[in-house]
């Protein structure tokens, strides 16, 4: 008698692909890497954080390793493919999540610009995801065959929804994502990016923290009181996005149900970016 297969089609989604997710250490990227995981794909974190990251990699181990890489230097980038590819063979998808606030949460105004700021950010944010795509390029091109996404945000689609410098960062991500599309279309490589609205990652809950002051330090549960905030402001009421919300979004990027999505941004923000409810609706 045959064995029945219960098991879902898209259970194993990443079935024997091999991918690198910057930031995997914490917030989207580890659940994406978790999640990734789960669908069979080998997964490299690449990070600075690396007491985090090593903690991760061994609760998922063999599937998982960590390599300790900034993104903004580009030295590390080239190492952390070129030992992706040594190890696994092959490089099929690139998922370029690094990324920082910056201290410019605490300066709201323009008047208040500091250009060192703009260039740290800069440098992880964007100079990060054009290395991260300029050497998974170099892989991916020769096979003809590959998948990019980079993390940007709200913030990249709408004003008013972060700080200055961020905003620019983000905006250049959806830029580059379109232009890498372009390119590296012909080689049958494609190209995304994913635009979340406020989650609750440690990043988001120590800027809030630092430009409210001590509107949070009466609270224990700070991610609880993040998410509270931003279910105030999203127009979707009902639901509370988290980073396995976003992992979910990049795992259907990277897949094969994906495979003719190029050029895309695709914004998870239950329609904010897309409603002005000025007529009250």
């Amino acid at each position: 008698m045959q064995r029945q297969n219960n098991s879902s089609p898209y259970e194993s989604r990443l079935e024997g692909k091999v991918a690198i997710i910057t930031g995997g250490a914490r917030g989207i990227g580890e659940a994406s890497t978790r999640l990734f995981a789960k669908h069979g794909a080998n997964v490299v974190i690449a990070d600075i954080e690396d007491h985090e990251g090593k903690m991760v990699s061994e609760s998922l181990s063999p599937a998982v390793t960590y390599m300790r890489c900034d993104v903004s230097n580009e030295e590390d980038v080239a190492h952390v493919v070129n030992m992706t590819v040594s190890k696994y063979g092959r490089l099929d998808i690139m998922f370029n999540n690094a990324g920082i606030l910056g201290e410019q949460a605490k300066r709201k105004s323009i008047m208040d610009f500091d250009a060192e700021e703009f260039d740290n950010v800069m440098g992880v944010n964007v100079k990060g995801v054009c290395l991260g795509m300029k050497h998974a390029a170099r892989i991916m091109v020769p096979r003809r065959s590959g998948c990019i996404i980079s993390t940007a945000s709200v913030a990249g689609v709408q004003g008013g929804l972060g700080p200055h410098t961020y905003t620019a960062s983000k905006h250049a991500i959806i830029g580059l994502t379109k232009n890498a599309a372009c390119e590296l279309g012909k080689y049958g490589i494609r190209v995304n990016s994913i635009s979340p609205f406020g989650v609750a990652t440690s990043m988001l809950i120590n800027a809030w923290r630092n430009y409210e002051g001590e509107m949070y330090e009466d609270f224990d549960d700070q991610e609880q009181r993040i998410e509270e905030f931003v279910r105030s402001l999203a127009n979707l009421k009902g639901q509370t996005l988290r980073t396995t919300d976003i992992a979910e979004a990049a795992l259907y990027l990277v897949s094969d149900e994906a495979k003719y999505v190029s050029g895309h941004n695709l914004v998870v923000d239950g329609g904010i970016t897309s409603v002005n409810n000025c007529v009250g609706l």
